[in-house]
């Protein structure tokens, strides 16, 4: 194929969270599709060596310091001079167990990442979008936890439903500029994520652990970091989904819309 041709052909993406599964499986695949990529997260050795391998950058970015997130996106601009991908992807698990004792210190320190670091994402990356007055797509990465109950801490699941609020908000006021902001919801596309709302697998039913791998519709298929890392190129691309904003795409095999569990009942038997 032809550069040109590729989907993000000359595009400049900042990827925070950039060297967790989902972040790397994007960054890679963004500039297999043209893209230029700031890996923007606080792992630093991994970081800089992705970035190095896919001819991109790497900055130290704890997304819970605006500072840092305003760095991130500064650099895109030092670099190649305009930034049209902000993935705010970064994220932490928070702490586990029950409500009734939840430690609102760790609370907050989840909070500061999980909702604070999308505002701020959206916020440095709007305000670089709207200066260059070509638009963008603003990318913030939420999960099935915040639609089903009991999927993820209770912490956890408040953070991920808050970025639902944020990406219709600021889709309402950046459309006028051309900026698109989506949100991806994933499911259990890594074994971490599989296990987060569980304090231990076998305490469920009765200890079937087999249990945990019942995440998808899709018979004998399980998610994938680059199932989600497709979808990113999809939001990020104008020609793709250049007509798509304020909207939440589900990538979770179908768990969020039936059980599957009771599949016989529609087995006809004639």
């Amino acid at each position: 194929m032809d550069d040109k041709g590729k989907r993000l052909y000359g595009k400049v993406a900042v990827i925070t969270g950039g060297t967790n599964e989902i972040g790397a499986a994007t960054a890679k695949l963004f500039a297999e599709n043209g893209a230029y990529v700031v890996i923007a997260d606080t792992e630093d050795e991994v970081g800089a060596r992705l970035a190095e391998s896919i001819g991109g950058q790497f900055i130290h970015c704890d997304v819970s310091q605006e500072s840092q997130v305003e760095s991130a996106v500064k650099l895109a601009y030092t670099w190649k001079g305009k930034l049209d991908i902000m993935f705010n992807n970064a994220s932490i698990p928070g702490p586990q167990g029950s409500i009734t004792n939840l430690s609102i210190d760790q609370f907050s320190d989840l909070l500061s990442v999980n909702i604070n670091g999308i505002v701020h994402g959206i916020k440095h990356a709007s305000q670089a979008m709207i200066a260059a007055g070509k638009g963008g797509s603003i990318i913030c990465t939420s999960s099935s936890a915040a639609l089903v109950g009991g999927l993820g801490a209770h912490s956890y699941t408040l953070s991920k439903e808050a970025i639902f609020g944020v990406v219709r908000s600021s889709s309402c006021e950046l459309g006028v500029h051309g900026i698109r902001v989506n949100c991806l919801v994933t499911h259990s596309v890594t074994p971490e994520m599989e296990m987060v709302g569980y304090k231990d697998p076998a305490e469920m039913n009765g200890g079937d652990s087999k249990e945990l791998t019942r995440t998808s519709l899709l018979q004998g298929r399980s998610g994938t970091a680059e199932d989600v890392a497709f979808a990113a190129v999809f939001l990020a691309s104008d020609r793709e989904s250049g007509f798509i904003t304020g909207h939440n795409l589900v990538i979770d095999g179908g768990y969020t819309s039936g059980c599957s569990h009771l599949h016989f009942t529609y087995t006809a038997n004639f």
